[in-house]
């Protein structure tokens, strides 16, 4: 809730004006004004500049018609008077000129309206130029005969004025455009530090401290990028060292020291959390390896050399869990080691076994030479009703079995139990599972460790057979194994996508397999189907595993950069077991990790995974990732899980999964 509220104010921050265009704003309205006041003024001065001259025409018109009339033409002659005034009248510069005797009777005179001048009407009435009127007296001698009233006509005043406020204006334009442009260049080049100093603050607060600042402004914009940049140093820094200490303490909880496989307590918690889980209990095979003659390896070569080969073997083993989907490997003893399966049958199995044992058995052969040295495994199928130490009890008397025979062998437990489905039937059971329509999608709540609310719901799918609903945690595996995941995925996502569309309430979250992330066609599909979907995107989370972040590292981030463009939160699914330093949190954007069932199993009797997923939990928060667990089964395991810090918690005793629409 907390980083919703805190996205919620970045994107408000981020809606805000920014500080170049708040000053553009500014500083390009105070010049607009000026130059707005200037052009104001230059129009009002030469406005009264033509008003004055219509004035002194006027005055010079009558005062020559009125010197006319009393010197050269007799002003007591009417006809005289009117020729005259005709005469000047006729040159178009006034509007009225009048001759009237002392009576204020007219005498002689002519008079027109303002004529069409060729300045727009607007112009006109905002000008308004007054009409001044000359007069002058008429006389004769000593006596006063008269005066004539001239009023001059504007209509070049208006053309001048309309030219000159023209030319006024466009000046005004051409030196604000070019002042306007200089500014947003200048704000330009001196924002540009400062939009720098921004994005970085912006990835500080999504806990990136990877970006840099080069110090190449004004002296108090550098003093910032400084802080800035040696703050993120310290962060980056920081986190290194909280990430090298998650590192440590999964490798001193669950890794073997020399050979980097799970520990016996670490396998044995896993294998647990498969076998008897109520929520991931799925049927697989388990191998029991044993290095034969070890002891006397390590006598005649030495630690070192005995160090070395189970490096080597350890190798051997990693390619070949890498080879089956969701198996893991672990170290028993000095020389005795373990592989689990899940979802193979015992014939499977068997297969996989002689041709592990064979590979093992060249390894140390060709390491060991002159000696006679072979590799024993022992094979147990998991059951439903068969608990975790019986199972590795079955695999135990397989192996001693085993090293009954002459050189390197497998042997099988169980024999008479009822054998599961092999590869090819699951192959065929999956195929028309997805053909013929006989998927279903479920759901599980996940819940909020601060008021029991329901965050989302994690969908997946189960498979109709003969037998009936088969869990996804079965036939998952095999589909990986098969290729077939894609297809699956696929079919989720579509049926993720309707339910969102006419629920929108109703927040979902799905894992995508290990081939659906390596695969770019489906990569492609994946994000174009989310991008065609809009808003309601939002509200789907999509879990990759932690395992697919360590094998396929440069699709992963290809993946993981496309759904943070959409917006998309992405989960790291199933963390802790993935075996990949845990800094690949600083370079790519997750929005929440999901603790791996193992970790979670029997945690109220475990204070090293307690104290690990505390540890986790913090530096994720402070991270700005939040932390989910599943496989939560007891009330024991939940009150432990609350007291940890969790964001939310996903298991059987919190809510059981079940089919939209029941």
């Amino acid at each position: 809730m907390a980083r919703t509220q805190n996205d919620r104010q970045i994107s408000r921050q981020q809606g805000v004006i920014t500080l170049r265009s708040l000053l553009l704003l500014f500083t390009g309205g105070m010049l607009l004004l000026v130059l707005v006041a200037a052009a104001s003024v230059s129009f009002d001065r030469f406005r009264d500049y033509m008003s004055g001259q219509l004035q002194g025409h006027a005055r010079d018109g009558a005062t020559a018609i009125g010197l006319s009339l009393s010197n050269a033409i007799d002003g007591r002659d009417p006809v005289a008077s009117s020729s005259l005034i005709d005469a000047v009248f006729d040159s178009g510069r006034y509007l009225s000129v009048v001759y009237v005797n002392n009576q204020g009777e007219e005498v002689a005179g002519r008079e027109t309206s303002l004529r069409e001048v060729d300045v727009p009407g607007w112009f006109v009435a905002l000008a308004d130029l007054p009409l001044p009127v000359g007069e002058a007296e008429v006389v004769r001698g000593w006596s006063r005969l008269g005066k004539v009233r001239v009023v001059s006509h504007p209509g070049r005043a208006y053309e001048d004025l309309w030219v000159v406020t023209v030319r006024i204006v466009a000046g005004s334009a051409l030196i604000g455009g070019l002042g306007l442009i200089g500014l947003f260049w200048m704000m330009t080049r001196l924002m540009r530090p400062l939009r720098a100093v921004e994005k970085q603050a912006r990835a500080l607060g999504k806990r990136d401290f990877r970006r840099r600042v080069d110090i190449t402004s004004t002296r108090e914009l550098n003093q910032v990028t400084h802080a800035m940049n040696q703050m993120a140093d310290d962060l980056g820094r920081l986190f290194e060292g909280q990430a090298k200490l998650i590192q440590h303490l999964r490798k001193v909880n669950n890794e073997d020291s020399l050979t980097g496989l799970a520990s016996r307590q670490a396998f044995e918690q896993r294998l647990k959390v498969e076998v008897e889980s109520e929520e991931r209990s799925a049927p697989g095979v388990l191998f029991l390896i044993q290095l034969e003659e070890f002891a006397q390896y390590n006598q005649s070569y030495g630690r070192d050399e005995a160090d070395r080969l189970l490096v080597r073997i350890a190798g051997a083993l990693n390619t070949f869990v890498h080879a089956h989907s969701d198996s893991f490997a672990g170290r028993m003893t000095g020389a005795g080691f373990a592989v689990f399966l899940p979802g193979v049958s015992r014939a499977d199995g068997v297969i996989w076994c002689r041709q592990l044992v064979e590979e093992l058995d060249g390894i140390y052969s060709d390491l060991s030479a002159p000696m006679d040295v072979s590799v024993h495994a022992g094979i147990a199928q998991a059951a439903e009703t068969r608990k975790a130490g019986e199972l590795m009890s079955a695999a135990d008397e397989a192996l001693r079995q085993a090293q009954m025979e002459e050189g390197s062998a497998c042997h099988a437990a169980d024999r008479d139990r009822p054998e599961h489905h092999d590869s090819e039937k699951w192959r065929i059971m999956i195929g028309e599972a997805i053909t013929q329509g006989q998927m279903s999608l479920w759901m599980q709540p996940m819940i909020s460790n601060g008021d029991n609310g329901v965050l989302f719901h994690q969908v997946f799918s189960r498979m109709r057979t003969e037998e009936g609903w088969i869990k996804a945690g079965i036939f998952v595996p095999m589909a990986e194994r098969f290729g077939m995941i894609p297809d699956i995925d696929r079919w989720v996502l579509e049926r993720s996508l309707a339910l969102l569309h006419t629920e929108p309430d109703t927040r979902l979250a799905l894992s995508l397999g290990m081939v659906s992330v390596a695969s770019e066609a489906f990569r492609k599909e994946l994000l174009e189907q989310l991008s065609a979907a809009g808003k309601e995107r939002w509200r789907l989370q999509i879990g990759i595993s932690e395992q697919a972040v360590h094998h396929h590292r440069t699709a992963v981030g290809l993946l993981v950069r496309g759904l943070n463009r959409l917006k998309v939160p992405v989960i790291v699914d199933r963390f802790g077991v993935g075996g990949v330093p845990f800094s690949y949190l600083r370079n790519l954007r997750f929005q929440a990790l999901r603790i791996d069932n193992s970790f979670v199993h029997d945690i109220d009797s475990h204070d090293d995974n307690r104290f690990y997923l505390e540890s986790v939990t913090t530096i994720a928060h402070s991270r700005g990732v939040r932390v989910y667990v599943t496989g939560v089964e007891t009330a024991g395991e939940y009150a432990a899980l609350q007291g940890v810090g969790i964001d939310g918690a996903m298991g059987y005793h919190l809510g059981r999964p079940f089919e939209v629409g029941h």
